[in-house]
């Protein structure tokens, strides 16, 4: 992965930081374009190939841009990690918003469910890929392929809008949530929330970073720590630390 160090484009950073410079801004999206196209050839070489890389890019520099608007400086951070989750986040997103898959390969990847239904009924048996793709004249690569595409695109559009109701809904608000909190559970939640960001300050500065990307940004401990420059278990125990510590201040209060 492309690396660039902030550092090395101090007065750049100033200039939009500081004064938001759109000439600045324009050079530092310059500066960190590589960092882009490195994801887009990650996510783009998994995708068919209809799939325009432009749009990938836009959606990507979308993400680079989120992430150079959020970027804090004060917590030390390595920006190029950070700006990873926020470009890799923007073109999936841009992803599920658009429906790239092809109508020829929607008509085959249907033809594909169809005659696994049928010889499913004939056999009583799960049926292998040989079998479908001599039923319909394809080879076994192309079944994979197909089947492999079509996937993804159905994985991707769960976030898509449906076309029923009067409100504006996506096909995963169908699908129920088990462990939603109830109504009292989110007030006493909000409560608990607002009583963390008080004693939040009683914490290191690496602390609160920690706790802030873990529960904020919904990182990972190990990715919290290419973040930091920090191996995973130092950044574990600094995690359980300020947690220990909150949970003391907690009791006190609310004892």
């Amino acid at each position: 992965m492309p690396r660039t160090t902030p550092h090395a484009h101090h007065e750049l950073w100033n200039k939009w930081l500081k004064e938001r410079n759109r000439e600045a801004a324009n050079e530092l999206v310059e500066v960190y374009q590589p960092l882009v196209h490195y994801h887009v050839q990650r996510i783009g070489a998994g995708l068919p190939q209809n799939v325009s890389r432009q749009d990938l890019i836009s959606h990507g520099l979308s993400g680079l841009y989120d992430a150079m608007n959020k970027f804090d400086f004060s917590r030390e951070l390595k920006f190029d990690t950070y700006a990873s989750f926020r470009i890799r986040g923007a073109i999936l997103d841009g992803l599920r918003h658009e429906d790239w898959m092809p109508r020829s390969l929607r008509d085959k990847a249907k033809k594909i469910e169809e005659t696994m239904e049928q010889l499913e009924q004939r056999y009583g048996r799960h049926v292998t890929e040989e079998e479908v793709g001599t039923e319909i004249d394809m080879t076994v690569d192309e079944v994979r392929k197909v089947s492999a595409e079509s996937f993804y695109a159905n994985t991707l559009s769960i976030d898509e809008e449906t076309s029923e109701g009067e409100r504006e809904e996506t096909y995963s608000a169908a699908i129920e949530d088990r462990s939603a909190a109830s109504p009292e559970e989110e007030v006493m939640k909000k409560a608990a929330v607002a009583e963390l960001i008080l004693v939040m300050k009683d914490l290191s500065k690496k602390e609160q970073t920690v706790v802030g990307l873990f529960y904020e940004e919904d990182m990972t401990l190990t990715e919290i720590g290419e973040i930091m420059g920090l191996s995973t278990s130092r950044i574990s125990q600094i995690h359980s630390k300020a947690l220990f510590r909150l949970k003391q201040v907690l009791e006190k209060r609310w004892n």
